[in-house]
């Protein structure tokens, strides 16, 4: 990557660590600040009516539990986590952002280099637009929701993105980036990289596929939390451990849309390269609808069939009920928490810097092993209404196969990042020795793999 002329002051980012474990490019506090300000949102909603009451606004009378309430929460969430990215960790002035602020290109100078840009990227939404018109599953069910919002923005998008361009080419050190390189290619009259043109597509596959999914499922979790009924809540176990999970959720699925929709190169979370194994894409994608439809729920490896789960095997047993449902609340906790801690990075299948702290001091992968261990304590596989071996079976199989795809997962992911960065080669080293829960399950692993025959050199005569 090229470097400013100027380079930027030492950052949290950039200083090397006391630790030896390197410093993550996304400070400890930034997505706290954008939970902070989710958290705020959802108790002003929930406490609308009474709000209103007191000022005698218009409308009705009750909680803000609407989709488009949902939707006003991501900005709640950005930007705080906006403002302190740029006031406090001051990640416009890195140079991983690849500009140069301090040494603007007049417009003369670059308007030719932004009209292939543009080019590029209003055909890639344009592309991208008639993908979702031919996906039938984008035009049912909560998906409705998400081809709603945009629609809604497409032309602003597309309005803004002039201004926009223009600005960040006259200070981008190299702005013949990928989508200049597709741009290129379309228009014919510049010799462009097809490399970068594969780059610029992978990352633009990944952000309108998880992007549409990622608004889809943001209005039923909003609106659970806004309305739900809180009485008496403490002296059900299992009613409060239901409350904190769903909440837990919410929050994972907040900050996650946030992390898609700001990929800004000023903010330093733009999409640096998408995944470029096969392998990675198709572990990945089976997770996620309509692909996952086939393979999870209720498709070739259902793992629930006839699993009632946690709260009708422990039933009547309160104490345990408490305890289980404590468990899985930190599960849920330490996953969302790996979520948060992301900031405004959080995508799948991407790269778009190092992540160091956290969770992500512990394991490699907390969110894949958080949730997987949930899976395994809610579900209870193993345990079956129907009384047969042969559920016992699928089932308790079927949840290892879907355990082994976010291994699978886990290992492509790996693989990319081992190749982007030298830092992460650093951290993948360091946690294999240190990581408190990465460390031991090395070691296990190690005690369990078969060793080959051991090969006798010879000192050379």
């Amino acid at each position: 990557m090229s470097q400013s002329a100027h380079p930027a002051p030492a950052t949290a980012a950039s200083r090397p660590s006391h630790s030896g474990l390197p410093e993550s490019d996304v400070s400890a506090v930034v997505g706290f600040v954008g939970l902070f300000g989710l958290i705020l949102w959802l108790l002003f909603c929930r406490n609308y009516a009474p709000i209103a009451e007191m000022l005698d606004l218009p409308g009705p009378r009750e909680p803000l539990s609407g989709p488009y309430a949902s939707l006003a929460a991501l900005l709640f969430s950005a930007g705080p986590m906006i403002a302190w990215s740029i006031c406090v960790d001051k990640v416009h002035r890195r140079p991983s952002t690849g500009i140069d602020w301090d040494n603007p290109r007049p417009i003369a100078a670059i308007k030719d280099v932004t009209l292939v840009k543009i080019t590029g990227l209003w055909a890639t939404w344009g592309i991208i637009g008639f993908l979702y018109g031919a996906g039938r599953w984008y035009w049912d069910g909560s998906y409705l929701f998400a081809m709603d919002v945009i629609g809604a923005a497409a032309i602003p998008l597309f309005v803004l993105s002039i201004p926009y361009v223009l600005w960040i080419d006259r200070v981008m050190i190299n702005p013949r980036d990928h989508v200049w390189h597709f741009g290129a290619m379309l228009l014919g009259r510049e010799a462009y990289d097809p490399g970068e043109v594969k780059k610029h597509w992978r990352a633009w596959i990944i952000k309108g596929f998880f992007s549409a999914f990622m608004i889809s499922i943001l209005p039923g979790g909003f609106a659970y939390a806004v309305t739900v009924d809180t009485a008496g809540i403490i002296s059900d176990p299992v009613r409060f451990g239901l409350l904190m999970i769903q909440l837990l959720f919410l929050i994972d699925v907040q900050i996650g849309t946030v992390g898609y929709l700001v990929t800004m190169r000023p903010l330093d979370a733009h999409i640096r390269s998408g995944n470029p194994f096969l392998a990675g894409w198709m572990a990945a994608l089976m997770c996620y609808p309509p692909v996952a439809y086939a393979f999870m729920s209720g498709g070739m490896i259902a793992y629930e069939i006839n699993t009632p789960g946690w709260t009708h095997w422990l039933a009547g047993n309160t104490p345990l009920l408490y305890i289980w449902a404590a468990w899985l609340t930190a599960l849920t906790a330490f996953y969302a928490w790996a979520t948060v801690a992301f900031g405004l990075r959080f995508s799948n299948l991407t790269y778009r810097g190092v992540l160091t702290n956290g969770p992500y001091r512990y394991t490699r992968h907390p969110a894949y092993l958080s949730k997987n261990t949930f899976w395994w304590f809610a579900t209870l596989p193993f345990l079956v209404t129907s009384h047969s071996m042969v559920d016992v079976i699928r089932n308790t199989f079927f949840l290892g196969c879907v355990s082994a795809i976010y291994y699978w997962r886990a290992k492509t992911e790996e693989a990319h990042l081992l190749q982007e960065d030298a830092k992460y080669r650093e951290y993948h080293a360091w946690m294999e020795v240190n990581g408190p829960i990465t460390s031991r399950l090395a070691r296990m692993k190690r005690i369990f793999r078969p060793r080959g025959p051991v090969i006798q050199h010879q000192p050379a005569e």
